[in-house]
């Protein structure tokens, strides 16, 4: 193993990133999606902010439009709807990039070392998304209300102090938790079921984008279901 070049040479002469090149990787892959967590969540809430506006013809509860965006946003939107984006996007690129790995055989140039392959390359993608989903729903609730600030301001059509009572209405710290402790299983969820399908591939470049497809299609479906079971478990 060649510490300094951060890379193991493999059978047929091909290359093994090390542990820490794929952490680092990993975080990049991440990086970038912040960007776009913050623009779809930024966009969708000043759609609803002005959805919601322009259904409520009473100006005495106007503050009921924040409440509402509120509760959506820390509910569902943060955690759920997040994780799928992110499964689309981190979930097809983890497959690929494992699958890649096994048809390629660096995954069998680790196991002909003796090395645990499934520990190698899995374990830190699951670190990581553990670690930094939860990041992501904290950027997607500070970008959403942004955006319903900017829209209840630049559009007319709500006063910032009604935004502002409307968000603060009736809140509960447990909602904020709620979406938390979501995030940590829809992450686990995303790295496993991708990590799998990359992992599991066989064939060439088709079976490779196959597994990707697949993976961001379980890994949907998984979120949708295990968000159903979560919030029946933790506010019911």
């Amino acid at each position: 193993m060649d510490c300094d070049n951060c890379a193991v040479v493999g059978i047929n002469g091909y290359r093994v990133n090390c542990n820490h090149r794929s952490c680092s990787s990993n975080s990049e892959i991440f990086g970038s999606c912040i960007v776009h967590v913050i623009l779809v969540v930024a966009v969708v809430y000043c759609i609803n902010c002005v959805v919601f506006s322009s259904r409520i013809v009473d100006s005495d509860i106007d503050f009921t439009i924040g409440y509402a965006m509120r509760e959506v946003l820390l509910l569902e939107f943060a955690a759920s709807i997040i994780c799928i984006i992110l499964a689309g996007k981190v979930g097809s690129n983890i497959a690929s990039e494992i699958g890649t790995m096994r048809v390629t055989q660096q995954i069998d140039a680790l196991d002909v070392m003796g090395v645990n392959s499934a520990n190698y390359i899995l374990l830190p993608k699951i670190l990581a998304m553990v670690s930094a989903v939860p990041l992501f729903v904290t950027f997607s609730i500070a970008s959403g209300f942004i955006g319903a600030y900017v829209v209840s301001w630049a559009g007319g059509m709500l006063s910032t102090a009604d935004l502002t009572l409307g968000l603060q209405h009736c809140y509960e710290s447990w909602h904020l938790w709620t979406a938390y402790i979501k995030s940590f299983a829809f992450a686990f969820i995303i790295a496993s079921v991708s990590g799998y399908f990359g992992y599991t591939v066989r064939g060439g470049s088709i079976e490779v984008g196959r597994a990707g497809t697949n993976s961001v299609v379980v890994s949907s479906v998984l979120i949708l279901f295990s968000d159903l079971l979560l919030t029946n478990l933790l506010m019911g």
